[in-house]
């Protein structure tokens, strides 16, 4: 690929962890390196309601740099359920786009499933009533996740994405059934992933985003490193493979994704341009 091709592929990396201490000293330098590998933009997860101020703060300080508010469910049993009336006062700030990360974790904090099943109502009710796409993490909770997911949209539509998807055929076609999303990980490139990588080919391509999850889950050929946002293009380049496309053809697709899906961010851009 030649470096005029190289400079015409923008990506978002629609899901890292800025703040965790694994960037600590380096953030300029990370934020630099995604920017020359092509990802525009980024959106920073707050995972936990004590790390806000400081997750704010780096979309504040990066024209390129989102953020989304929520608690993780492996964080719910710390402390008292965060409300509705939270969720949103946060994500009134302009460059919030999105209510998350929250979801259901069987595999690691099973103990707190009915806590985790209440975080994840609240969380939806916040995302109907601003408009804000809804960021998941399901891990070992499949049924409950579709039954919770469909349940609360009969109550009233919202949008969602399927962040990190790893799960199941079942719960990736309930999630599409409702309109949602499915976000590629690094976990794609891996060789063992073939069943996932046939999950997104059977998915729309209309349906498809690509993130890092940064820190964690960095793509082949970094596999075992620390991820960055910089390494998004690592992912499209399998998502282009799964979907037969050119990596441009596919970058610009999850672009139109991102814009259609978060759709705040998509209005700040377009403000911002000259």
């Amino acid at each position: 690929m030649t470096d005029q091709q190289t400079s015409t592929i923008q990506i978002t990396d629609s899901h890292c962890h800025l703040d965790f201490p694994d960037f600590d000293g380096e953030l300029e330098a990370v934020i630099a390196r995604a920017h020359a590998a092509g990802v525009t933009r980024m959106v920073t997860i707050c995972t936990k309601a004590r790390n806000e101020p400081a997750v704010r703060a780096i979309a504040e300080a990066h024209e390129s740099v989102f953020y989304a508010f929520g608690i993780h469910p492996m964080s719910v049993a710390e402390g008292p359920l965060v409300t509705q009336e939270h969720l949103m006062t946060v994500a009134a700030h302009p460059k919030c786009v999105a209510i998350g990360e929250t979801g259901l974790d069987y595999h690691y904090t099973a103990e707190s499933a009915a806590q985790q099943q209440d975080s994840l109502r609240i969380h939806i009710a916040a995302a109907r009533e601003t408009g804000l796409p809804l960021v998941i993490h399901a891990r070992a909770a499949d049924d409950d996740m579709a039954r919770i997911l469909t349940e609360e949209y009969r109550k009233g539509a919202y949008t969602c994405v399927m962040h990190c998807f790893s799960s199941s055929a079942e719960l990736a076609r309930a999630a599409l059934d409702l309109g949602f999303y499915l976000s590629m990980s690094g976990i794609a490139t891996f060789p063992k992933s073939q069943e996932l990588r046939d999950i997104f080919a059977a998915a729309p391509l209309e349906r498809i985003l690509v993130e890092t999850d940064a820190p964690y889950l960095a793509p082949k050929p970094f596999r075992g490193r620390r991820n960055e946002p910089a390494y998004t293009r690592h992912t499209a380049e399998v998502g282009a493979q799964i979907f037969g496309l050119p990596l441009a053809d596919f970058a610009a697709a999850t672009q139109a994704n991102f814009d259609r899906l978060f759709t705040k961010a998509a209005r700040t851009d377009k403000a911002a341009a000259p």
